[in-house]
């Protein structure tokens, strides 16, 4: 359930200001109502949803400073991440992330813009998965999750806009990716920040009104 919820998150498929009923999140998942609350809880623990009493949970709707902090932990974190990434990744490791990278670019020249988003957060996660850090890697999949809410928050609205910046993302990726296969911690350190910086670039002051999307089409049947 837990993973169901993240992947909706970041697929962009639960915005920000989403109401998780839990009666509904239950019918959705074929589960009891005894084992939703656990899992809410744990994800606002992780910043990703609201809890407020005797109001329930919403998707978090993150303010512009915490947007600007998740970027900031980010750009901390990712360069020393991608430096172990590369002192500990086998020849799979690395061919994982261009498959990651080629899925990215299909699913964005297909007009499928939530895979391609989602698949552009895998891309980060591989490289702190197989850097050997545990600790590194559970924060970065907060932070992940985290900057989808602040894009779907702050970046632009427009579909054409969107598209652009997936494709320049997918461009700093295989640029990334050349520092890592050259096995060049400075270069690919480097080019890690730039990236960051970009997506931070995208935040829009006023954010866009989300919609309120039905929970059981969009989380799909129960398993």
């Amino acid at each position: 359930m837990y993973d169901r919820l993240v992947s909706a998150i970041l697929d962009h498929r639960l915005p920000p200001g989403t109401k998780l009923v839990e009666d509904k999140l239950a019918t959705a998942f074929g589960v009891s109502r005894t084992r939703v609350r656990p899992v809410l809880v744990r994800l606002a623990s992780e910043r990703v949803v609201t809890l407020t009493p005797h109001r329930g949970a919403v998707i978090a709707e993150p303010t512009l400073q915490e947007a600007r902090e998740v970027f900031e932990a980010r750009r901390l974190i990712e360069p020393r991440v991608v430096a172990l990434f590369i002192g500990a990744a086998s020849e799979a490791d690395i061919a994982r992330l261009r498959r990651c990278i080629e899925d990215e670019e299909a699913a964005r020249e297909a007009g499928d813009m939530r895979r391609a988003i989602r698949l552009s957060g895998d891309f980060h996660l591989h490289i702190a998965q197989a850097a050997r850090h545990e600790t590194l890697a559970r924060i970065l999949r907060e932070l992940v999750s985290r900057t989808s809410l602040v894009l779907m928050t702050y970046s632009p609205s427009h579909a054409r806009a969107r598209s652009d910046a997936t494709a320049c993302g997918c461009r700093e990726h295989r640029a990334l990716l050349d520092a890592i296969y050259l096995r060049d911690a400075p270069e690919a350190a480097r080019r890690m920040l730039d990236h960051l910086q970009r997506l931070e670039a995208l935040i829009e002051v006023a954010p866009p009104p989300p919609d309120a999307p039905d929970l059981a089409s969009l989380l799909g049947p129960a398993a």
